[in-house]
């Protein structure tokens, strides 16, 4: 409310001019409590204490001393291109050298959290690791040379093997004269300055693929390896690049839905040719905890002054909203995962929300001219209804709601005069109403708060119904499901019981007033250091210091302290959870700086938001119904298949379990294998006589689609008949084990759903009823789920060609003397075979289709194998049929020699969506066949 945040400058003002209170922020108040298992619990202030810090400074004011081994970036007035968006620098950096060695990350690290990483020597680019322990290497690599660190959070999780997986309330401090990753501009514009992949890098041609020492490409003294040997995280989130030009660009606010991260320069594994100074990805969609044998990283060192993000939405911003606390920790406070945030970003007067059902936290701002306040989110959690003015404030306000969306979607207006203040109420008879008022200002006149209004109004199917008046008297503050209370505040404390109009709290100034929703008609408020308040409390105290409540009949029954150097403000009650509150916390220059959830119960504060100005939150939280079904399943376990800023392997898993447990009584047709089929099968474009869903993921392994086979879909496809299986040869060099990209043995049990189904032998007793409702409720990609709509193939609509050149990864000699690895992965086709046959059920081998360039290469496809050997394993493979008659073999590759046109392809190995019709329609016909 402005009207109060105004008063809380000035009570904030004379309040720390008279205190010698601790001025130190929340942040710096975190208590470090012992954690359970891997995840260790530290302070965001993850820096120097403020004597140290006083010492560096008083040591740099001196001569700055620059970290060893790195070079000096002079990139003041530069302009560097990424992609079709130009950055300008107005500041110089300095950026290591080399990459970051295994011999440096472990003399570090292996102290600092217990992460040694095992390398065929000291000299080789440190790899396998997560951005984030590459982050927590900076920030122990600017402590050893005294600096301030670049980063903080608030918990760190670590895996069993120290690797860490998730930073809670992570956040990059630019202004920080600090070691960081370099970002993307930054290292762009250090690679311009000596790029030469064909002469000066570890590529495919010479690597024999795998590391080298660092700088053993390079001349004395110049930077070296950025165009190859390993790949390498940048600072940045992977975010949309506009044509503009930006100064001193910082990246993407987050992530978005999929938690994405860039990473830079091409590795030992690519050609020359295709390594590219602008490329920003890998193979695969690459997140915050991707690890691979050839991503590694170098440091920069500096500050970047004035920096700014920019998001999916083209807006540049000089500051961001960071999501802090993440799903798990929400999760322990609300029992669901299905909760959302949304709040008023007073520096855009945007709408922004943050889903935490979602795996990859991300804000989305709705960009909009329209003023947004008061948003509260409907009790489905699909719309949000928000208005033009605010409590407080008199004049016309307008009311509208919209689907709770980037897009802000299907926005409706109320065709009233005036309508503030709206909150979502469900009658007895299961109609959805908003309850509003008339006008937000204050209510201190008895006639003038008499003279406005109460109304609600029906929403269905995107309408308003016909507004009906309640009572006389703006009561916005909420009204009892049984309509006999009613509460409103700005200024005074007032209350309608049974009809009557009482005025509460002894008459004194009171705001932010919010009613409970879980009928036990406690009113939460604030106040303005009253004298009714220090005679609960014993002591005096400032405005808005104290969230104190009252209980049915206006007695205060309790009161919680804002944490220290802060106050409160804009308070909520957390709908269907009545000992949860939500707030933003103001500083002592009167800035709304956080939002926060506060536990009633025992007055601990959670950190939600951190931005420059945040307003009205409103926090939904999803109230499953209690059945007789679901209460059987453990709640923390059943269905809970991905964490926080997962893997893209645990999100594709966990959609194909959804998949599972929503079809296993209609499915007759499973598509298994990697991103190839997963791209192009089609599961709604089969005849009708076939019911398919594709279970297709990556990365991918045929061990994987093995094991997915005999722990669930053979269990519980019921009426499964045929099994569609990509046969992918050309990356049949993985293993099985522990290294492997099968997901069954790598990260099964990370995942408290997949344990729960091991520990009940994978549920082949018979199915419990509420497991796809538990699955649905539990962590997701809500804002990637729309791509899999089509049964599960991922609906990518561009396409663009097979490409003018191959890429092979692998070189094609790299089995000549590692045929057991194509032997072994033949064995476990057979085991499919057999494993189908005794279920009387078909398995077909799909070849997909590749680039027909490969003809002129002595490779089969992108990741090598030799066209020889591959011609004589598909001609094994096609004689199965005639030892399992439940087996058939579809090429549609045919050595290069397909049909599918440039216009079918999305790159050198997958087809886009203009290719699925045909090669699904193939599928189709086969089957046909297989009666």
């Amino acid at each position: 409310m402005k009207w109060c945040a105004i008063l809380m400058s000035v009570f904030s003002a004379l309040f720390y001019a008279c205190s010698d209170s601790d001025k130190s922020t929340a942040q710096n108040d975190v208590i470090s409590d012992e954690l359970p298992g891997d995840l260790d619990s530290l302070s965001r202030n993850d820096t120097l204490s403020v004597k140290d810090s006083l010492d560096v400074e008083d040591t740099l004011a001196k001569e700055e001393i620059i970290p060893a081994g790195m070079l000096l970036m002079k990139a003041t007035g530069a302009t560097v291109t990424l992609e079709s968006m130009k950055v300008k620098f107005s500041y110089d950096f300095w950026i290591s050298k080399s990459e970051v060695t295994c011999g440096e990350f472990n003399a570090l690290m292996s102290p600092a959290v217990g992460l040694a990483m095992k390398c065929e020597n000291d000299s080789l680019p440190v790899t396998d690791l997560t951005y984030y322990d590459a982050v927590l290497f900076a920030n122990e690599r600017s402590k050893s040379e005294g600096y301030d660190t670049a980063y903080t959070y608030l918990k760190k999780y670590l895996d069993s093997d120290n690797h860490c997986v998730r930073l809670e309330g992570f956040e990059y401090l630019p202004a920080k004269k600090a070691v960081h990753l370099p970002t993307e501009a930054e290292w762009i514009f250090a690679a311009n300055q000596d790029w030469n992949p064909q002469e000066k890098a570890w590529t495919a041609e010479n690597s024999d693929y795998k590391l080298h020492p660092v700088c053993s490409k390079a001349d004395e003294g110049e930077i070296c390896d950025m165009a190859g040997n390993a790949l390498e995280w940048v600072n940045d989130w992977f975010g949309r690049l506009r044509d503009t030009t930006v100064t001193n660009f910082a990246g993407a606010p987050d992530g978005g839905a999929l938690g994405q991260r860039v990473v830079k320069g091409g590795s030992y594994r690519n050609q020359a040719a295709l390594i590219n100074v602008l490329s920003r990805g890998d193979v695969y969609t690459v997140t915050s905890v991707a690890r691979e044998d050839y991503v590694g990283f170098r440091l920069a060192y500096g500050d970047i002054p004035d920096a700014v993000w920019m998001g999916d939405n083209g807006r540049v911003a000089s500051s961001k909203v960071t999501p802090l606390a993440n799903a798990t920790s929400i999760y322990s406070y609300t029992d669901s995962y299905k909760t959302k945030l949304v709040f008023r970003n007073e520096e855009s007067g945007n709408l922004s929300y943050i889903d935490y059902s979602n795996g990859a936290l991300s804000v989305v701002e709705i960009v909009d001219t329209l003023e947004s306040y008061h948003p509260e989110i409907s009790p489905d959690g699909n719309h949000v209804a928000f208005c033009t003015q605010f409590e407080g404030n008199e004049g016309l306000s307008s009311l509208y709601v919209r689907d709770l969306n980037a897009e802000g979607s299907n926005l409706v207006k109320l065709n009233v005069e005036s309508a503030a203040i709206p909150r979502w109420r469900v009658l007895e008879n299961g109609d959805t109403v908003i309850v509003y008022v008339t006008d937000a200002g204050v209510n201190k006149n008895d006639a003038a708060f008499k003279s406005k209004s109460t109304w609600q109004v029906s929403f269905a199917n995107g309408k308003f119904g016909t507004p009906q008046k309640l009572f006389d008297g703006a009561y916005h503050g909420g009204i009892s499901d049984d309509n006999r209370l009613a509460v409103s505040g700005a200024r005074l404390l007032r209350a309608r019981v049974d009809d009557r109009d009482t005025l509460w709290y002894n008459g004194e100034q009171a705001c932010n007033v919010s009613l409970s929703k879980d009928g036990q008609k406690q009113t939460l408020f604030l106040d303005f250091a009253s004298a009714t308040g220090k005679n609960l409390l014993g002591s005096k105290y400032s405005a808005h210091q104290y969230i104190f409540v009252a209980d049915s009949t206006g007695k205060l029954i309790q009161s919680v302290a804002a944490p220290k150097g802060f106050t409160f403000d804009h308070t909520e009650w957390v709908a269907a959870n009545r000992r949860l509150a939500v707030a933003t916390l103001t500083n002592s220059e009167g800035a709304h700086t956080e939002i926060v959830l506060v536990d009633m119960a025992d007055g601990s504060v959670v950190e939600l938001a951190k931005g420059n100005e945040l307003w009205h939150p409103n926090l939904w939280v999803y109230a499953e119904p209690q059945t007789a079904e679901n209460q059987t399943l453990d709640k923390d376990s059943a269905g809970v298949y991905m964490n926080p800023e997962d893997a893209l392997v645990s999100f594709m898993m966990r959609n194909n379990m959804e998949l599972l447990w929503r079809y296993r009584d209609s499915a007759n047709v499973v598509i298994l294998g990697s991103s190839r089929p997963l791209n192009a099968l089609s599961p709604k474009e089969f005849s009708p006589e076939f019911f398919a869903v594709n279970f297709a993921h990556v990365p991918n392994s045929i061990y994987a689609s093995h094991d997915y086979l005999e722990r669930y879909l053979l269990a519980h496809i019921k009426n499964l008949k045929y099994i569609v299986i990509s046969l992918d040869i050309d990356f049949w060099y993985k293993t099985d084990g522990p290294e492997s990209d099968n997901f069954f043995a790598t990260s099964f049990y990370s995942y408290p759903g997949y344990v729960y189904d091991a520990n009940h032998n994978y549920w082949k007793d018979g199915y419990p009823d509420g497991l796809l409702e538990s699955t649905e409720n539990a962590i997701s990609m809500v804002e990637y789920d729309r791509y899999f709509g089509d049964r599960g193939r991922f609906m990518a609509n561009e396409c663009y060609s097979w490409g003018d050149t191959v890429e092979i990864i692998l070189d094609s000699t790299y089995y000549d003397d590692k045929m057991y690895l194509i032997e072994n992965s033949l064995e476990t086709l057979k085991k499919i075979i057999e494993m189908a046959r005794a279920q009387d059920v078909y398995v077909v081998g799909l070849i997909m289709p590749q680039n027909p360039k490969y003809k002129e290469t002595g490779a089969f496809g992108r990741y090598g194998l030799r066209r020889s050997v591959a011609k004589t394993i598909l001609e094994q493979i096609a004689g199965y049929k005639t030892v399992y008659s439940n087996f058939a073999l579809l090429d549609e590759n045919k050595m290069g020699d397909h049909d599918y046109s440039d216009g079918m392809a999305l790159d050198f190995d997958h087809l886009c969506a203009a290719g699925a019709p045909k090669i699904t329609s193939r599928v189709d016909s086969l089957l046909k066949t297989l009666k």
